[in-house]
């Protein structure tokens, strides 16, 4: 069986602590899309400068705090990304412009009208850009230990900065996965 099996979208990679990636160190990336030809999701925890009013002025009123931009990874930077997570009761399917990931996390079609959307979301991100991995590239990499893989939470998707993501999401493992949360990271300081 392949390494990456248990990934599937609404799953979540996240860097184990000796992944030195500039990339992708201590991040967490929700997966969106997952098969045969290859794995697309987003980086969670890399919020930039960039207001996404400055990007998306359509969108920018709408989305949650802090309101900018995330650096979803580092595959095609110019693309944005946006993801939503509906309201108790709705689901993807039933509204347009929405494209169900898993429960109630969507893809968000930015050239639909988001004042329509909105009413039915508890929340928006907009991400620029994605992390990306072709066929049998992600296997690789859970194989030498760069990503543990976990159940995401809704919650996960529209996580604020000042929350640590990747510490948050390791220790609500349990042990003996928790205990990763507490390496320093840099281990010359320890």
């Amino acid at each position: 069986m392949p390494a990456d099996a248990e990934v599937e979208p609404g799953s979540l990679l996240v860097a184990a602590p000796t992944m030195f990636d500039p990339n992708f160190r201590r991040t967490v990336v929700f997966i969106i899309d997952h098969r045969e030809e290859g794995t697309l999701g987003v980086v969670l925890n890399r919020p930039s400068d960039v207001p996404v009013d400055d990007v998306l002025p359509s969108w920018g009123r709408h989305v949650v705090e802090p309101q900018s931009v995330f650096v979803g990874g580092p595959v095609e930077k110019k693309t944005a990304l946006c993801l939503a997570a509906l309201r108790a009761g709705e689901t993807a399917s039933g509204v347009p412009g929405l494209i169900g990931v898993r429960g109630p996390v969507a893809l968000v079609d930015l050239d639909a009208d988001p004042d329509a959307l909105v009413p039915k979301v508890r929340g928006l991100r907009v991400f620029a850009g994605y992390a990306g991995w072709d066929s049998g590239q992600l296997d690789g990499e859970i194989d030498r230990g760069d990503w543990l893989i976990v159940p995401a939470l809704p919650s996960d998707v529209l996580a604020t900065p000042e929350r640590d993501l990747w510490g948050q999401v390791l220790r609500r493992q349990g042990v003996p996965t928790a205990l990763l949360a507490t390496h320093p990271g840099d281990l010359q300081r320890n």
